[in-house]
């Protein structure tokens, strides 16, 4: 039986209508990393809060709560960091899977990496489109499936496939400084820029290959921090973190 979630709001009032969320591995573990149950709630919670609103949705997931290639992959070939880490991605894919599944939040999880486990797919992009029109959530695990290029990537990539209104990236942050907030306190936030000014002042918003995606295919993305409502205020056109348009 197709689990079906009901819409409480009209679809008209929201800005953005089908997204792609950047997770990063934070989301699922927090600084002291692994998988905490708790925050995994929180993700099933906020997924299926835009569910209600009857927004598409699909998910790109990090991998750094389980794996840090600069961290832990120092002395390993670079080939074996690097599917390391997109191996941490799918473990988050999946367990995002279960905690959607268990919230009865009907789900598809894709990923371009062999793998035996069931209940997850080649990315199709046909497929796709069929389950983000059903309402179901779209997980991508694995990345790109290719070593030397990030999660970001994948993003775009996958943004760019299913055509999504705007790519949402999540993390620590509240949205894009001109310098680290962390380390230079007069670092000031940007409400707003141009992928083009990212590029030219190295902010770091996404890695180049992902940014240069969006810029070619006219893709808003929107950074701000991980916390709970603020997918259904992006939606909405709330003025949320940092727009940073093509």
């Amino acid at each position: 039986m197709r689990l079906v979630i009901r819409t409480a709001a009209p679809v008209s009032t929201l800005r953005y209508q089908r997204v792609l969320v950047k997770l990063s591995g934070e989301a699922f573990g927090g600084d002291g990393g692994g998988i905490e149950p708790a925050r995994l709630r929180l993700i099933a919670d906020e997924v299926r809060s835009l569910c209600k609103l009857g927004v598409e949705v699909a998910i790109d997931v990090g991998g750094g709560n389980i794996w840090r290639k600069r961290n832990q992959g120092k002395g390993l070939p670079q080939a074996a960091a690097d599917y390391l880490g997109l191996l941490g991605t799918v473990m988050n894919s999946y367990m995002l899977r279960a905690a959607l599944i268990q919230a009865k939040v009907p789900c598809l999880l894709q990923s371009p990496l062999a793998t035996d486990l069931p209940g997850v797919s080649k990315v199709d992009v046909v497929t796709v489109r069929g389950a983000l029109r059903r309402k179901e959530i779209v997980i991508f695990g694995g990345g790109t499936g290719r070593i030397n290029f990030t999660t970001d990537t994948a993003a775009a990539e996958h943004a760019v496939q299913i055509k999504a209104d705007v790519v949402i990236k999540t993390g620590p942050a509240d949205g894009v400084y001109t310098a680290d907030p962390k380390k230079v306190r007069s670092a000031k936030k940007f409400t707003e820029l141009t992928i083009a000014q990212a590029l030219r002042l190295h902010l770091g918003v996404m890695d180049k290959e992902a940014l240069a995606l969006c810029l070619k295919n006219n893709l808003p993305i929107i950074v701000c921090r991980w916390q709970k409502g603020v997918l259904a205020r992006v939606v909405r056109g709330e003025g949320v973190g940092t727009l940073v348009q093509p």
